[in-house]
């Protein structure tokens, strides 16, 4: 087989073992999904234990509960019998990751570990295994072939052992009602949360840094006062703060080309009236759908009362890595 060949078989065994786990999910992942919800709501913690690449895999699924508003953290079970016991409360859930259900460094924690008022799932291809049966559910990861073609490297079990992980987190995600708004909140620094957490207000121009004058204003007095502030529009506003509306250098230029006096005359006269404004409690992701639909470049913010209050010039959405 060529290389595409190789890799393909890789993806089609992989595949097919999680359709596989797909199948044969029953009461069991039910009972599990009950226990982390009932955790969650006694305050309690996740305690991922797993040795090997299951540690590996553990380190992930603790990552992807954490991340998604399930509290969880990984223990390493050699340090566990060093003090690190510790981290485990009264009240805990401890997911226990062994392919075999033999992993000796995990068995050995097991004497430790029923010192607590913890339940216990357990995620194997053994249910007849002693973690299996000191366990208060345990979860089927069994697959028919590895990925690799000795049948040795962990592969498709790890694959399942992380689809599963996944499947845990996402129905307890949706189960709790976890929103957008809540993922944002834990991921700040990513695309999401800027997108989610950022409002208009953060990301506009105040009225105080931009070009906000009368109609009765002359094109050339307009002129002077955006380049001063290195503007490519100005906001129009009637004296008691509704918009007017805006003008910009395009639309100077637009009517300079049939009037080479258009300087003189009122910006009433050249702006462009009634243009399109957005609140400034909106999320600052909107304002680049605004944009893009009405092929403009700057837009006007307004308050609840529809006063001006700024202005957000799209060179402003890649100062804050909103795109």
């Amino acid at each position: 087989m060529n290389y595409l060949q190789q890799a393909r078989r890789v993806l089609n065994i992989e595949s097919e073992e999680i359709k596989s786990l797909a199948r044969r999910l029953d009461h069991h992942f039910e009972k599990a999904i009950t226990l982390f919800l009932e955790t969650v709501e006694r305050r309690g913690k996740v305690i991922v234990l797993g040795v090997g690449k299951s540690g590996h895999i553990g380190e992930k699924i603790a990552a992807t509960l954490t991340s998604t508003g399930v509290p969880a953290l990984v223990l390493n079970s050699l340090n566990a019998l060093h003090g690190d016991l510790g981290v485990v409360c009264d009240g805990d859930l401890l997911l226990l990751l062994s392919y075999s259900g033999e992993t000796e460094e995990l068995l050995r924690l097991l004497p430790s570990l029923a010192h607590f008022d913890a339940r216990r799932i357990a995620m194997t291809s053994n249910p007849h295994s002693l973690l299996a049966k000191s366990s208060d559910v345990v979860l089927d990861v069994a697959v028919s072939q590895e990925a690799c073609p000795h049948n040795l490297a962990p592969t498709s079990s790890t694959a399942v052992m992380m689809a599963l992980g996944d499947a845990l987190a996402m129905v307890l995600l949706e189960q709790r009602g976890f929103t957008r708004e809540n993922f944002a909140r834990f991921h700040p620094a990513g695309h999401l949360g800027r997108s989610v957490l950022l409002r208009v207000e953060n990301v506009m121009r105040p009225l105080s840094e931009v070009v906000a004058l009368r109609p009765e204003t002359l094109v050339n007095d307009v002129l002077r006062a955006m380049a001063a502030k290195r503007l490519g529009a100005a906001i129009i506003i009637y004296e008691d703060g509704r918009l007017a509306g805006i003008f910009t250098h395009g639309d100077f230029v637009r009517h300079f080309i049939t009037d080479p006096h258009v300087h003189q005359r009122p910006v009433r006269e050249l702006m462009t009236a009634s243009p399109i404004t957005i609140d400034e409690d909106k999320v600052a992701a909107d304002v680049l759908a605004i944009l893009e639909h009405h092929l403009i470049e700057d837009l006007v913010v307004v308050d609840a009362s529809q006063k001006v209050v700024g202005l957000i010039d799209s060179q402003d959405l890649f100062k804050w890595r909103v795109f």
